[in-house]
């Protein structure tokens, strides 16, 4: 159940109901232009997926996803052997292109979903069906559902667990799918080969090694696995995988993963602190978006130690705010490119009732192009994810 914003009652001179709702009317009248001057710049693009373009240097298939390190460079010492890593520096002769495949797939869909949801015109629906078709369910052109040779090393790996991070950008795909399964243009049928490349998926990352070893992994990473797995199971109404990932947020991500000031140790002990940090506050206040219900907001619990997304976002907002006052280390790249419109901001302001933090996203840049910010942004479409 994706999580209703509490209305709540005051005592004042304007209507109660009013005053409530004002701050997702005026998030949703900023949307709502957003998404439809974008819809209109996707909606005749063609479909492009992983059988596309192939990588001499993947072991897998043409229709395997496959992404090499980020951080992995060849050795200078040994230039034929295997690659060393350099933390925070991406290497810029990696193979990309099913990455970014799957960025434009997310982009497509997000913009289509998004304006069909305030418009209700079946010709975004029209639009996004070849794509969600060449993607999952045309054996031509689909994606397998795993990441077996996500993330790959040259010398030394032909995929890892942490590969599966690349498919955050899935999740407004699986929101797109919600979002139009009531259309009259698509079919029941058609909902539903798409919903179990979905679920084929989510088990998949379950059950395999990588995505065991990825769930563990311990930062960033574990957050992204547990919000992937929570939008997938709310795709295929599977209310089990959403109770596990609830639970894993209170008792694994919150305790291990921030400190008692709301801050991300293991973030800021990465030679790219400020972009982690951010990243993995818009990764643990989307899962609380996610996983919260009307009987247990993940937005205002706390750990015996005090830890909750409330404390997250309090210790990052002055430095959204003004990043000048940032008192550890700068990132070693794309430090420039930052804040851009972190979603944290926005379902934390709604939740939390916080103008702050809701004029704070206002003020923030939507139209971001750097290949790293994209990649690093994950959502996109708010108005998917919020009721």
């Amino acid at each position: 159940m994706r999580y209703l914003i509490p209305i709540l009652i005051t005592f004042c001179f304007i209507s109660c109901n009013d005053a409530s709702k004002a701050p997702e009317k005026t998030f949703f009248s900023q949307e709502k232009a957003r998404v439809l001057q974008k819809a209109e710049e996707y909606i005749d693009l063609k479909p492009i997926t992983v059988t596309a373009t192939i990588s001499e240097r993947s072991t897998g298939g043409i229709h395997d996803f496959y992404s090499e390190g980020d951080y992995w460079w060849p050795d200078p010492k040994n230039p034929e052997g295997p690659y060393i890593r350099k933390d925070g520096m991406t290497n810029p002769d990696n193979f990309t292109a099913h990455r970014e495949a799957m960025i434009r797939l997310s982009q497509i869909c997000g913009a289509l979903a998004s304006a069909y949801r305030v418009s209700g015109d079946e010709k975004y629906v029209t639009a996004i069906l070849p794509h969600l078709n060449a993607w999952f369910v045309d054996e031509a052109t689909l994606m397998n559902p795993n990441l077996l040779y996500g993330q790959a090393i040259m010398g030394r790996v032909t995929g890892r667990g942490i590969g599966i991070i690349d498919t955050i950008h899935l999740m407004e795909v699986a929101k797109a799918i919600s979002a139009i399964e009531t259309s009259e243009t698509v079919s029941k049928t058609d909902i539903k080969k798409l919903t179990d490349w979905f679920a084929t998926y989510l088990d998949w990352i379950f059950t395999h090694e990588y995505g065991i070893a990825e769930r563990d992994n311990g930062n960033n990473h574990s957050v992204c696995w547990a919000l992937q797995a929570s939008v997938f199971a709310d795709l295929i109404g599977d209310e089990e995988v959403k109770a596990y990932c609830r639970n894993m947020y209170k008792t694994a991500l919150l305790p291990e993963q921030m400190a008692e000031n709301g801050s991300f140790p293991l973030e800021l002990e990465r030679t790219k602190p400020y972009g982690y940090s951010l990243f993995t506050l818009d990764a643990m206040t989307a899962l609380c978006q996610e996983l919260s219900t009307p009987k247990d907001n993940l937005f205002t619990f706390s750990t015996p130690e005090g830890k909750g997304i409330e404390k997250g976002l309090a210790f990052l907002y002055p430095y959204v705010k003004d990043k000048s006052t940032w008192p550890y280390k700068e990132d070693v790249m794309f430090w420039e490119e930052w804040p851009v419109k972190h979603s944290s901001f926005l379902f934390g302001g709604l939740a939390l009732r916080n103008e702050a933090y809701l004029d704070l996203w206002k003020s923030l840049d939507a139209d971001y192009d750097n290949p790293e910010v994209v990649r690093n942004m994950p959502i996109r479409y708010p108005l998917l994810w919020v009721d």
